[in-house]
């Protein structure tokens, strides 16, 4: 890898006596996160107007603005008006328009939590909060409300405090790391951390909210899959939202995590001016799909103070997922959400492919438009539930199968079973031994 001349420009504006090394230590990149107008003027080497200026210190008394030198290396100087990068990083004066439906906290995350660090809204699984600090203050996060707070970071207590509710709470199957972004603790921090919640017996798996492969690809490091890798499953979901993100260091940081066995989603925000546009969408679904990572939700933006310039029409997600579904493959296809706000929880949207049904037929139409018929049972007799598991005659045997019981030749073949021979149960000779018995 080699530097771009954007990159050039900024590292040496930085420090002329950085290199490449430098600019690929992912503590180097957050010790020079570039937090004030001055020095993004000086590193991207463009002068803002008086106007520009005022608006972009006014926003930030309010929101603070956070970018890392790799993320601000990939504004297009000559279009940072329309530019994606430059949209989701740099401070708008739109963010302090305050609507009427705006709220600090649209999800009630804080009212949703019954211990420190966690939010507890779906049965079996909670999200663990471990960090406020981000690698990049994104101009949309559903989390303003913290970013930037020092009295909000997590401490070490805290979270010990949320591992032993888990702890206590078998039903808890699933636990998600969220912030900030989990990757920015140190690797022996989060080792402590999965290791806590692997020796919970009923945890089952856990996953990993990040966006460093986005804003700071170099925090992937052998060190840290080899951690992800000790404490198997780790699913790990990343935030791209739009394929200019993907550049050669992401796909070098989705590579080493995926070589690591690590399962790998995304969950992409659709953004006003950003992505809201069928071609961008499927670009990106694409690309990531070719970087083994699974779109997995397209999340209508939030109802979070000063995101109103960012959210679009449910309908342009509609859209976009008639775009998607049929002319792509399927697991290129995100689920589209709308986070209830009230904390009721992720609502699947979806085009509506059931047009009518009756008590034998259902109508459906598919992605060209074609009408066709599906026809149902005409006789059905659903298993009555008397709620009585004990006497019921499904299979509810949900252990695994037992590999272990050998059938057919594979026991004959086998040095743990001492089958020496395969009788059919109507042996007329095998009966006879029976009946002299």
């Amino acid at each position: 890898m080699t530097l771009s001349p954007t990159q050039e420009q900024i590292i040496n504006s930085i420090d002329d006596k950085a290199n490449l090394s430098n600019w690929k230590d992912w503590r180097w990149q957050m010790r020079h996160s570039i937090r004030d107008l001055d020095t993004f003027e000086t590193l991207l080497g463009i002068q803002l107007t008086p106007e520009q200026r005022k608006a972009f210190t006014d926003t930030v008394e309010k929101f603070p603005m956070s970018i890392t030198p790799y993320y601000l290396s990939l504004i297009n100087t000559d279009d940072m008006k329309n530019d994606p990068i430059f949209r989701q990083s740099v401070p708008s004066p739109d963010e302090l328009r305050i609507l009427k439906g705006d709220m600090s906290d649209p999800l009630h995350e804080d009212q949703d939590s019954p211990a420190p660090c966690i939010t507890h809204r779906y049965p079996d699984r909670v999200l663990l909060l471990v960090s406020n600090t981000c690698p990049m203050y994104c101009r949309h996060c559903t989390r303003k409300r913290k970013v930037g707070d020092q009295d909000t970071i997590p401490t070490k207590s805290a979270i010990s405090k949320g591992i032993e509710y888990i702890r206590n709470t078998p039903a808890i199957r699933d636990v998600l790391l969220s912030g900030g972004d989990p990757f920015l603790l140190s690797d022996e921090y989060l080792d402590w951390i999965l290791t806590e919640l692997r020796s919970i017996e009923h945890v089952e798996i856990i996953r990993i909210g990040t966006r460093t492969p986005v804003v700071l690809p170099y925090r992937i490091t052998p060190e840290l899959t080899a951690i992800l890798k000790k404490h198997q499953p780790v699913w790990i979901n990343t935030h791209f939202n739009h394929s200019r993100e993907i550049t050669q260091s992401a796909r070098t940081a989705l590579a080493m995590l995926a070589d690591a066995g690590v399962p790998l989603g995304n969950q992409t925000v659709l953004l006003s001016g950003i992505n809201d546009c069928p071609r961008i969408m499927k670009s990106l679904v694409h690309k990531l799909v070719r970087n083994r990572v699974r779109p997995y939700y397209l999340y209508q933006c939030d109802l979070s103070e000063g995101l109103s310039h960012f959210r679009t029409p449910v309908g342009k997600g509609i859209e976009i997922l008639e775009s998607l579904i049929g002319h792509t493959s399927g697991f290129c296809v995100p689920t589209y959400v709308i986070d209830a706000p009230g904390g009721g929880g992720k609502i699947p949207v979806m085009p509506n492919y059931l047009i009518s049904w009756s008590t034998n037929k259902v109508v459906l139409r598919n992605y060209e438009g074609v009408i066709t018929t599906y026809k149902e049972p005409d006789s059905y007799e659903p298993t009555f539930c008397d709620r009585n598991c004990d006497s019921c005659d499904l299979m509810l045997n949900l252990d695994d199968a037992d590999e272990t019981k050998a059938i057919g030749i594979e026991q004959l073949l086998s040095d743990y079973d001492q089958t020496i021979s395969l009788v059919p149960a109507s042996n007329a000779r095998h009966s006879r031994r029976k009946a002299e018995d």
